[in-house]
């Protein structure tokens, strides 16, 4: 009877350890995992305005997959200039799956700017998931880079977008840099161009590219800059209180290592995982937006989704159309990101109740990614928050 008991004592145990490792795993799951929109594409599609008198800035977006803050920043920061069109530019018309917490529906796509015969005087190459994950290019995206670039275009490639720029032939012979973490494998493939570290961004002539995530920033200021002038670079960078007088270069390209996933562990074994929402709003910035969803997502929840009260699109500041991932009657959120709480209505909070309600003071004039730093190490350490940098690349 004895021997039968302590079987069990050691059984029981071992399945409730189990049990609370399948638990804890769920953010790393989450952090992994891939939101398929499976909704109805019966949207109400309007080709997007078109000023002769004004550049444009194509952001080439993968319909199966693309990063968010590496998309949403250059879009955000190249409209604020007032002095381009920019468009988030697909092979299909259907929605983008934002990589992630979110779905976007595409301006326009690759053969109706064909069609426009509108010239690309800026692309803008974010990480492709597919691209990334597969290590498979998709031959439509490869083809419309290279036909339309000229020797005036100039290019940016954020983040992992190195991989589909490295794959055109273009930056053959020329400055290329990527995410620290992914340095080692993206180069592996592509051994024409000229690859580096420890930048924020580079530049060869016409042709940029940046290190992770967060670097978009200086890119697409770079870029802004060139095309239009430092007086206009700078008053798009205090739009956004980019905490630097001037483009920050100098970058630490630290690699995600073991004791990096040991903080990890730590944090998703023994400390509260929350199911995090952040509210779309109409007219909200493409930038705040991206900025905090990104961060959050590298700070490992057990869930990170978007909604809006409405359950419904939103229209953001610059006119994209967004559509939630998260459905705001069915949510079992410890906390929802409200980035507009000025238009956040009793209405509104009746779909999110329980709900802890963080809400952003604009009037700190503080940059974004600071502002959610500073949050994740108040909650869970210094030494996490550092985690969540690495995985941004901002350092």
């Amino acid at each position: 009877m004895k021997k039968f008991k302590k079987t069990f004592i050691v059984i029981s145990t071992l399945l409730l350890l189990c049990i609370m490792l399948f638990n804890a795993c769920q953010p790393v799951r989450e952090f992994r995992s891939e939101t398929i929109y499976k909704g109805s594409n019966n949207f109400n599609w309007q080709q997007p305005a078109i000023d002769a008198a004004k550049k444009n800035v194509f952001i080439v977006a993968d319909n199966d997959g693309t990063e968010l803050f590496d998309m949403m920043a250059p879009f955000y920061l190249f409209n604020e200039t007032g002095k381009a069109n920019v468009y988030i530019v697909a092979k299909n018309k259907y929605p983008v799956n934002v990589k992630k917490g979110l779905f976007l529906l595409p301006q326009i796509t690759f053969s109706e700017a064909d069609s426009l015969m509108l010239k690309a005087d800026v692309i803008v190459i974010p990480a492709q998931i597919g691209a990334m994950q597969k290590n498979q290019q998709d031959s439509i995206v490869i083809d419309w880079i290279k036909d339309n670039y000229t020797s005036t275009t100039k290019i940016l490639a954020v983040c992992d977008g190195s991989i589909t720029a490295a794959a055109t032939g273009i930056y053959d012979g020329k400055l290329l840099t990527t995410h620290a973490s992914d340095y080692p494998i993206v180069k592996v493939p592509y051994t024409k161009p000229i690859w580096v570290q420890n930048i924020s961004v580079t530049q060869s002539g016409n042709l940029f590219s940046t290190a992770g995530v967060s670097n978009a920033t200086e890119g697409s200021l770079a870029v802004i800059k060139e095309l239009f002038g430092k007086e206009t670079m700078q008053r798009v960078a205090a739009k956004i209180y980019y905490p630097h007088a001037d483009i920050k270069t100098a970058h630490q390209s630290i690699a995600v290592s073991g004791s990096t996933k040991t903080t990890i562990l730590k944090k998703v074994m023994f400390r509260k995982n929350k199911n995090v929402g952040v509210l779309l709003q109409d007219g909200m910035s493409e930038f705040d937006l991206a900025g905090v969803l990104d961060t959050y997502n590298r700070s490992f929840p057990s869930s990170c989704n978007t909604y809006s009260a409405s359950g419904k699109t939103i229209t953001t500041k610059f006119g994209l159309t967004l559509i939630p991932t998260g459905d705001s009657h069915k949510n079992n959120l410890d906390e929802l990101h409200i980035l507009m709480p000025e238009t956040f209505s009793k209405n509104d909070e009746a779909s999110f109740k329980k709900t802890e309600y963080i809400k952003y003071d604009h009037q700190q004039k503080q940059y974004i990614i600071d502002v959610c730093l500073e949050r994740i190490a108040q909650q869970y350490g210094s030494s996490f928050a550092n985690v969540t940098k690495l995985l941004l690349d901002y350092n």
